[in-house]
């Protein structure tokens, strides 16, 4: 697979918007590509919306899924300086302050829009070692080439279950690291969780961001990224805290929350909508699409800090 997708790379970037534009039909309404997952996530979290506004929402979001797919392809090979001319940091100052004063950040942001150019980027744009968490490809050999090829550019990539040994090593050496959480994940344990009322629907979040950044005192930001015309992007950073632990548990994956909520209402196009992200009940029971219910209905629950927590 690697070897075919390195020489497709390397074509122009406008080839690869032509055949996005001709691959998201098909894959919509011929292959119907977990166009049930989509519609049932939409459906839950848009009950106010007719179906016909929903099914538009279907069409544009596989329009632009198809834009990532191909983006992602060119990312491969994308010079460094392509890659910030398209995905624009808009106030990255607003960082510095915390790096002269040797401390580490959490950047807290979500599959919205496009994720992987700021992985490829991170350490290039940013005083701060840039590190990407996240989880691993089920197919070892592939993830091994994508690792090697996001990390090009010399952001490191760390699997979600080294994330704790990583931590602790630069916390030793004191280096300043930023790190980069896509934290809109379906937990794989509804117990370790946070739930919190998101999109109309009781939802579980990953809480090693806020556990973390509490363990380590390091201030939290949220990074909105917005679509401003195909292929360019524009990314604003925006504190959520720089003392987390004045915060009552589980407020800082709540105001995540809050500010991934705002975010997806502008435009919710851009979001991963084919993504099972609802299919946990607080009992740890995996549903069908379209099936889940509420339950315990506006209950939030911090999970135990404990030293077995790791995500």
């Amino acid at each position: 697979m690697y070897k075919l997708l390195l020489p497709i790379a390397y074509l122009p970037l406008w080839i690869h918007y032509c055949f996005a534009t001709l691959l998201w039909p098909v894959v919509y309404y011929v292959v119907r590509y977990r166009v049930k997952v989509v519609r049932a996530n939409l459906e839950r979290s848009f009950p106010e919306m007719g179906t016909a506004e929903r099914r538009r929402l279907e069409r544009q979001y596989f329009r632009h899924m198809a834009d990532l797919l191909a983006e992602g392809i060119y990312n491969l090979r994308a010079p460094l300086r392509q890659v910030a001319r398209r995905y624009r940091f808009e106030n990255a100052d607003i960082l510095e302050p915390y790096y002269q004063q040797n401390r580490s950040v959490v950047l807290m942001s979500a599959h919205y829009n496009n994720w992987e150019y700021m992985i490829t980027s991170l350490d290039q744009r940013i005083s701060h070692h840039g590190i990407g968490v996240g989880k691993p490809l089920d197919n070892k050999s592939f993830g091994r080439f994508i690792t090697a090829r996001r990390a090009r550019y010399g952001t490191e990539i760390v699997d979600q279950t080294d994330v704790r040994q990583t931590m602790a090593y630069y916390d030793r050496w004191h280096i300043p690291v930023a790190y980069m959480m896509l934290s809109d994940q379906s937990p794989s344990n509804p117990h370790k969780s946070f739930w919190t009322p998101f999109l109309h629907q009781d939802t579980p979040f990953l809480y090693g961001a806020e556990h973390f950044a509490r363990k380590y005192n390091m201030p939290v930001f949220f990074y909105d990224v917005v679509k401003t015309r195909r292929g360019h992007y524009s990314v604003h950073f925006e504190l959520l805290t720089d003392d987390p632990n004045s915060l009552p548990e589980g407020d800082i994956t709540r105001r995540y929350a809050s500010h991934l909520e705002a975010l997806i209402h502008k435009a919710p196009q851009y979001w991963l909508w084919s993504h099972r992200r609802w299919k946990l009940t607080h009992e740890g029971k995996i549903l069908k699409d379209g099936t889940l219910k509420i339950i315990n209905n506006g209950r939030t629950t911090a999970p135990t800090t404990d030293n077995n927590q790791s995500k």
